[in-house]
């Protein structure tokens, strides 16, 4: 990599410094960093600023930038190059077009034609846009969905987008949510408050989530309480990472709940925080969500200003395109300034995690429930309920109904129950025919699996699990094949590269997938590679969409 002129200056005999850095590109970047800590943990903020101030990163600003924070030039380009959203601009190549617009090309927004608006806008936004496809924008409900800048368009038509384009309208709106004073005003944060003061026994609150069964919500599972448990037993300085990288296909609970009652979720973490003794709170979002990282800012100023109670640091950190991010420890390599790349374990985070500390590391919607569970008590949530399991899930539901969006049901509902009461039925002329339990990396079930309760390890049985309860719908106009087909794409483009199993299975699954007869013998040989030897649940969920075609739609291979 080049920087300025290509010329590498010499420290002494035999001594590199590196590539030269251009005065201008430095004092821009400094310019942009100001007074900012010019630590590595910083280096996925740094990066974004010089990408939203220049619209891509020049090879000059990338070594300014190394300079700046005491790098070499490689690292700084090997975190640039690993993120979707930073445009790296190689010497003697034009960067790219002023303007991005991004068409996400996931399962709910294929179903919805999303591919034909790809191609109608790569035809027809001219030189000056660059039309690109792109992953899971977590609005599902809302397919197909273009994204100018970043500024979503919902049910995305070419006219539409095109006319956003026109107007220069490239920033996420904020709706209607309860702010600050509204949240305070019914009794927000007098919890926490009472936590913080002492007039609540950690104990207590402990027994409280025990007993409520309330498990991870972002996909894991695993008992929020007992989680508590064993990170408050760990050595201080204890940390606390929160998993807002909502990139799995079909999934948009969190950004549902975010856009409208953020301080409920910021609640639950003062009190897990409290709980778990927690020094510092690090809460890291997709980059894909603009309008709620606005939201956050925003509250989070206003929570600050006026504390209810003594607060610990929080720290607002900025995700840049990579649903790997979402496993626990790549999304804590990516806080402390490195390419998302998941960890081997042992150790496991809650014993060594954010900057080698222990750290508790939950979903958004997980701490959103908190302050509810703990005030109305553990029997109210297990009160609720199905067919033998307890509690409440928020269900992301998308594809072939009247209603999709986020539907709040007891845990244990069947799909078909939750189609005919809560999503409207079918859409006209659409007869129930498959679904994906727990989006992309849940596997697919023929609807004469509509009656297998949907909650954590009912599914097992049958080669799926619920995840985030992301619900995709399909119907008799569609494939369980063309499903396979996406969701492989998606995990072939969105495997870190790190194992070689989830790297190259990925890809040549994609490449057997595309063939009309399917070679079942090989693909069962690759799947049990990917399953059995890769690192994280990228790699190891990849395979169930395709033993669940060849188990429940053999007729479509064959």
């Amino acid at each position: 990599m080049k920087g300025g002129t290509g010329k590498r200056v010499r420290a002494g005999p035999g001594k590199l410094k590196g590539p030269a850095v251009d005065p201008q590109a430095l004092a821009e970047v400094q310019a942009l960093l100001g007074s900012a800590s010019r630590g590595r943990a910083l280096m996925v903020e740094h990066l974004h600023k010089i990408q939203d101030r220049y619209g891509h990163l020049s090879a000059a600003h990338l070594v300014a930038l190394a300079r700046e924070m005491r790098l070499a030039p490689t690292e700084v380009y090997e975190v640039a190059t690993f993120y979707h959203h930073f445009d790296v601009a190689k010497d003697g190549v034009n960067p790219p077009p002023p303007l991005t617009v991004r068409v996400c090309d996931s399962l709910s927004c294929e179903l919805a034609g999303g591919r034909a608006l790809i191609e109608a806008l790569q035809n027809g936004l001219g030189a000056g846009v660059r039309v690109i496809p792109a992953p899971c924008v977590g609005r599902c409900e809302e397919a197909p969905v273009a994204v100018v800048g970043r500024n979503p368009v919902l049910r995305a038509t070419p006219a539409a987008v095109k006319s956003l384009v026109n107007a220069n309208s490239t920033e996420c709106p904020v709706g209607d949510y309860m702010g600050y004073t509204q949240y305070r005003a019914g009794r927000g944060y007098d919890l926490a408050a009472e936590c913080v003061t002492g007039q609540r026994d950690a104990e207590d609150i402990l027994k409280i989530m025990e007993s409520s069964g309330l498990r991870g919500l972002g996909g894991a599972g695993f008992p929020a309480g007992r989680k508590w448990r064993i990170v408050r037993a760990e050595p201080a300085l204890r940390l606390m990472a929160v998993n807002i990288d909502e990139g799995e296909p079909g999934t948009f609970k969190d950004r549902y709940y975010l856009e409208r009652d953020p301080h409920r979720f910021i609640e639950g973490v003062l009190i897990a925080a409290w709980a778990v003794q927690i020094a510092e709170v690090y809460i890291y979002l997709r980059d894909e969500y603009a309008g709620c990282r606005a939201i956050l800012e925003r509250e989070l100023t206003a929570l600050t200003r006026d504390p209810p109670c003594e607060l610990p640091r929080i720290h607002l950190r900025r995700g840049a395109g990579a649903y790997i991010c979402g496993e626990e420890s790549a999304m804590i390599e990516s806080i402390e300034g490195k390419r998302g790349m998941p960890r081997l374990r042992p150790p496991y985070v809650a014993q060594v995690g954010l900057f080698g500390r222990p750290t508790l590391e939950h979903n958004m919607e997980t701490l959103f429930w908190v302050r509810e569970i703990i005030e109305k008590g553990a029997d109210w949530f297990t009160s609720h309920g199905r067919n033998g399991r307890k509690g409440l899930r928020s269900f992301s539901v998308s594809g072939r109904v009247n209603k999709p969006g986020v539907h709040l049901a007891p845990a244990g509902i069947t799909v078909k129950e939750l189609i005919d009461e809560y999503c409207g039925g079918m859409l006209p002329g659409h007869h129930f025919y498959a679904y994906l339990p727990g989006g992309a990396s849940g596997g697919i079930l023929p609807a004469s699996l509509g009656d297998v309760p949907l909650d954590f390890d009912t599914l097992h049985p049958y080669g799926c699990f619920i995840g985030s309860a992301a619900v995709i719908i399909l119907s008799d106009q569609d494939t369980a094949v063309m499903a396979a087909r996406n969701v492989m794409r998606f995990f072939r483009e969105e495997s870190c590269g790190q194992c070689t199993p989830c790297r190259v299975g990925t890809a040549k699954a994609v490449n057997l997938m595309a063939e009309s007869r399917w070679d079942e013998a090989l693909l069962e040989e690759l799947s049990a590679a990917m399953a059995d030897a890769s690192i994280c649940g990228l790699g190891q969920a990849a395979p169930n969409p395709i033993r669940c075609v060849m188990k429940y739609f053999p007729n479509e291979i064959k």
